[in-house]
């Protein structure tokens, strides 16, 4: 009680936050930083929702590999990588039912839906360079952006008039460590454009966690008057070997050994267990503006994945070609004004073509056909939302109608097996208000409700037979939160209580060979204080220090407990949620100097996390630390940064990414000891004449 009683104590006393953090000297006052969460374009003061937000500095704190580390930096958000390139996305909880991938987050890579319209998001598809800003929208999402309960996710790239020039970043690391960057960038006040090519190797940690990641994209926008025009499209190429599960006992002897054979189940290097997945998204948005109140957006895109994933129990080949679009206008009256509406009206529509193979594994290789299924599934809902503010009040009121089909013909069956499912007329609304209560402090509160259709792996998932009776999970949120700054906006601190209650939860089960199938869990209560205040250590005037330095703190407060859930014989109800810590703190220290030179510290804190739903397992508590110092320098046309880092300073041993509720005790997937990092970036900027531009 004395440790639970501290860490409260830190936390609401110097809880200060990195998530409002920009490029720009906006940063030093963060919450006039505009975000973009529920169409709302608002500063974050006037903003009546949990929303955290990573800008380039943040993302640049850690070692420019992925963006996992910089995440978890903000409150309510967890991001873990059971092996290099297997990510999986917690948000208040959500990775309940995602054994690997992003499952239960809606996310959008510049305002396109990369949330494929199965439910599955591959985010280990975008590399480090591909993102330049990230918004999380934590809780129910779903009047705005569709099925989902676990919240929203808002990426963006860098594409602009500052980008002119070409930029060279190379890095190495413990590990064999080699990650490489080549950013080609032109354009003016009409158009711009980038080119970016990432490649990336490590050999792991573990015993069989290679990794080699190679990404294309290419990023343009065309201003034509009012009007505006972008294109996006990206390439990736992924490979990673999965080293599996370690028991308890496997894991303190050797936490960096793979899977071993255990009966009748091969050893996860005997298998040559990896993922290789190919991904590729073309997608482009029209913006009319056609005066001062009434504007129109429409996206389009359209992507394919390749996914081959030899593993212990056996060989799966899914071919995932997918479309869709998404409409959206605006109309905005009185902005400016004391009093102002603001009302949206849109809809979106996702559609799938898939095919899904199982065969037998032999050593890495497709063997005999188990299964053959061909899937078509979409996804469509319509939305509108309208907010009205009337002097220092906001009132937003939102509501999706939403429909998901599912038709899944099994053609390895004679004769071929056809099953179908919808889930359809479910409505999402949100009703949230805000006040504020002076210049520098706003109150708010929201009411949300989220729907969820189990996703394809879901329904046939890698460990069992089709399960098309698993129910679409449901939930009603309730939260409430203050922001606020003072002493001239150099301490920013924010507070959000919630409660979460969920309806046929879906929760992932592994069989003996390490197949996942997933069942309907009843019903789950999940309350939460989620707290940052941030503190900027130097003024506008200071010869030192630039107004980007601070220190900072997150604290998450989670009690998430089985409300309603009987397994056979077992009455889980009461549990604690595996997989979830109870307290979180995360806390740092950034240094900029006015001659180039800096430092990032970062602390970190997690409670002990039960490991399946009868609480009979847990991975332990942790602690780590790590930093990163770098210089940089403008050397006639060219800009020069250097920099180095150690990661899991004090050598801790400790588990990223549990398999929960897996069979056998199988629990554990080492993260990686003590590491050393060390970078450089080249950057030659140029300019582009206008009249050249206009003969492209």
């Amino acid at each position: 009680m004395r440790k639970i009683g501290t860490i409260i104590f830190m936390a609401l006393t110097i809880t200060v936050t990195a998530q409002q953090n920009d490029d720009s000297i906006r940063a030093t006052k963060p919450f006039e930083v505009v975000v973009r969460a529920y169409e709302q374009n608002r500063p974050l003061l006037d903003v009546s929702a949990a929303v955290g937000r990573l800008g380039s500095n943040d993302l640049n704190r850690f070692n420019n590999t992925s963006f996992v580390q910089a995440l978890n930096t903000l409150p309510g958000v967890k991001m873990e990588e059971r092996s290099p390139g297997s990510y999986r996305v917690n948000i208040r909880g959500s990775s309940l039912r995602s054994p690997f991938g992003v499952r239960n987050v809606k996310v959008y890579y510049n305002g396109i839906p990369f949330t494929d319209p199965g439910g599955n998001t591959y985010l280990n598809q975008l590399g480090f360079y591909n993102v330049s800003s990230i918004e999380v929208i934590r809780g129910p999402g779903s009047s705005l952006y569709g099925a989902g309960t676990g919240g929203v996710m808002l990426l963006e790239s860098k594409t602009g008039e500052a980008a002119n020039g070409i930029t060279l970043d190379h890095s190495v690391g413990s590990y064999n460590l080699q990650n490489t960057n080549v950013n080609v960038g032109f354009g003016n006040e009409q158009y711009s454009s980038s080119v970016n090519y990432q490649h990336q190797t490590s050999n792991g940690y573990r015993a069989q966690s290679e990794l080699e990641r190679n990404i294309l994209a290419y990023n343009a926008v065309l201003q034509l008057n009012k009007n505006q025009l972008t294109a996006h499209f990206l390439y990736s190429d992924l490979y990673y070997q999965t080293p599996g599960a370690l028991t308890q006992a496997e894991y303190n002897t050797n936490p960096r050994a793979a899977r071993p054979r255990a009966g009748a189940a091969p050893g996860a290097a005997e298998a040559r267990a990896a993922i290789y997945l190919k991904t590729f998204m073309a997608g482009t948005s029209y913006k009319q503006v056609f005066n001062d109140q009434w504007q129109h957006t429409t996206t389009l895109y359209g992507a394919f994945a390749e996914l081959k994933n030899p593993a212990i129990r056996n060989y799966g080949r899914n071919v995932e070609p997918h479309y869709g679009g998404r409409t959206l206008l605006q109309f905005t009256n009185g902005e400016g004004r004391r009093s102002s509406i603001n009302w949206h009206i849109g809809a979106e529509l996702q559609k799938g073509i898939n095919t899904v193979q199982v065969f037998n594994n032999r050593a890495g290789k497709p063997d005999s056909l188990l299964t053959n299924d061909e899937i078509n599934n979409s996804q469509f809902f319509v939305f509108t939302q309208a907010s009205w503010q009337i002097g220092s009040w906001i009132f937003t009121g939102g509501l999706s109608l939403n429909e998901t089909k599912l038709n899944l013909a099994r053609t390895t069956n004679r004769p071929s097996t056809n099953y179908s499912r919808k889930f359809n007329n479910e409505l999402a609304p949100r009703l949230a208000i805000l006040n504020k209560l002076s210049e520098n402090i706003s109150l708010f509160g929201s009411f949300s409700r989220g729907f969820s259709p189990p996703t394809i792996g879901e329904l046939s998932p890698s460990g069992s037979a089709i399960n098309i009776g698993l129910n679409a999970e449901t939930g009603n949120s309730f939260e409430a939160g203050i922001r606020g700054n003072t002493l001239k906006g150099r301490l920013a601190w924010e507070a959000t209580a919630f409660h979460f209650n969920l309806q046929n939860t879906i929760v992932q089960r592994r069989d003996a060979f390490g197949g996942d199938y997933f069942i309907n869990a009843g019903s789950t209560r999940q309350r939460g204080i989620e707290s940052n205040v941030s503190y900027r250590l130097a003024g506008v005037g200071n010869r030192l220090l630039t107004p980007l330095s601070r220190m900072w703190v997150t604290h998450n407060w989670y009690r998430f407990l089985y409300k309603d859930f009987t397994r056979l014989e077992n009455n889980f109800s009461g549990k604690s949620l595996p997989g979830i810590s109870p307290h979180t703190v995360t806390a740092g220290l950034d240094l900029y100097t006015r001659a180039g030179i800096y430092l990032n510290f970062t602390y970190t804190y997690a409670d002990a996390v039960p490991l399946n739903d009868a609480n009979t397992a847990f991975a332990g508590a942790y602690n780590l630390a790590g930093g990163r110092l770098g210089y940089k320098a403008t050397l006639k046309q060219f800009s020069i940064e250097v920099f180095t880092g150690v990661d899991n300073f004090f050598d801790v041993r400790y588990s990223l990414g549990n398999d929960l509720n897996a069979f056998g005790g199988r629990y554990f997937n080492a993260a990686a000891g003590r590491n050393y990092y060390t970078g450089l970036s080249i950057r030659r900027p140029w300019k582009v004449q206008r009249q050249a531009i206009a003969k492209i």
